[in-house]
């Protein structure tokens, strides 16, 4: 059975078919994969963490062992309830692919145990996988495709999401905000929560276009000067993490290597005061330092010395150059600089 519709897919992740024992989900925004497999999966079981009735299981514990599948498959509740084997899949490698295929063949037609659901998560799978072909086609099994959110499915999940929270958009500023919105699922979940809490959670606030502009124009900037903050401050993760948000909303690698320049001469700014006899807050704010990142600029100060600074602001100056003239991706040039730059700070001690 092949859901391809999205009112069809709905229906059928909140109230699974019952005849259906095996159900691909696959996309290429895996986000949107997993939101939908979590929704399937809590319909067959509330308790997604019960170790007796749900295995969990990746594409490492099943290469090369296939009994270990056909043992989840085979089990029998010992205490009750349907069992759930959920399946995630983080590659594309064929011989999985086949194994799985035939699993779904198997355990659609009942030669397993026939009470069980299994779901299988997978990238966007081509049409001449066999897994797909299984699951699309087989009596027992379901095949859900994920597309990338239409405008209008995106402007409900975000009237929805804010209603939660007793907050709202004019019909100008929805417009407006999902048209700025990633068409990635996790992201795009980030950037309403984002906006729920900039209205006010539970304030029945509702903004118009000109109050939402006051978001939207300083968050991609303030992403990027987080992700500097956290790379000098030594924190590798949540830098990534607040590099990737801002492309995702369109900022420019250019910008945010020009960020890391910025942080960077405020560090040295902050130096160069200090040595000069300036006391560690008078410098700070003569750097131009915000006074909610005081505490951290001048924790990150005391290990940043010039001669350290000096060795970042040649790696600085090479990835500005490189975004603009060697044709390489600009997103991974960013990202290099930022970790290298998190790299160095631990080795200071941050």
């Amino acid at each position: 059975m092949i859901l391809a519709k999205r009112p069809d897919i709905d229906r059928f992740l909140a109230k699974p078919e019952p005849g259906i024992r095996a159900v691909v989900i696959h996309g290429k925004d895996r986000s949107g994969v997993a939101e939908r497999a979590q929704i399937l999966c809590k319909a067959i079981t509330p308790d997604l963490n019960d170790p007796f009735n749900v295995t969990v299981l990746t594409d490492s514990d099943i290469d090369g062992d296939e009994a270990r599948l056909e043992e989840a498959l085979t089990a029998l509740s010992m205490i009750g309830g349907r069992r759930l084997i959920r399946v995630k899949l983080g590659g594309e490698k064929v011989s999985v692919d086949k194994m799985l295929a035939a699993a779904v063949k198997t355990h659609s037609d009942g030669g397993f145990n026939p009470d069980a659901m299994l779901v299988i998560e997978a990238g966007a799978l081509g049409r001449d996988s066999a897994l797909r072909k299984a699951a699309e086609t087989a009596r027992g099994a379901a095949g859900i495709t994920c597309y990338e959110d239409e405008t209008g499915d995106v402007a409900r999940m975000t009237r929805e999401a804010l209603a939660a929270d007793k907050v709202g958009l004019t019909s100008d500023a929805l417009d407006r905000f999902v048209s700025r919105l990633p068409r990635e699922r996790g992201l795009m979940r980030q950037e309403i929560e984002r906006l729920a809490l900039y209205i006010g959670p539970g304030s029945g606030r509702t903004i118009d276009v000109d109050e939402l502009e006051g978001h939207l124009g300083v968050e991609p900037d303030a992403s990027l000067q987080d992700a500097a903050l956290q790379a000098f401050g030594g924190r590798p993760a949540p830098s990534q993490a607040g590099l990737r948000r801002a492309l995702a909303e369109g900022e420019s690698a250019v910008m945010a290597v020009r960020q890391a320049s910025i942080h960077l001469g405020k560090l040295r700014r902050i130096n160069v005061l200090q040595g000069a006899g300036a006391g560690a807050k008078e410098a700070a704010k003569a750097a131009g330092v915000f006074w909610k990142q005081e505490a951290e600029m001048l924790r990150q100060a005391r290990s940043w010395r010039l001669e350290d600074l000096d060795l970042v602001q040649d790696s600085v100056n090479v990835a500005d150059v490189a975004t603009k003239t060697t044709g390489m991706p600009e997103g991974l040039i960013a990202e290099r600089l930022l970790l290298e730059i998190a790299a160095r700070a631990r080795r200071l001690g941050l």
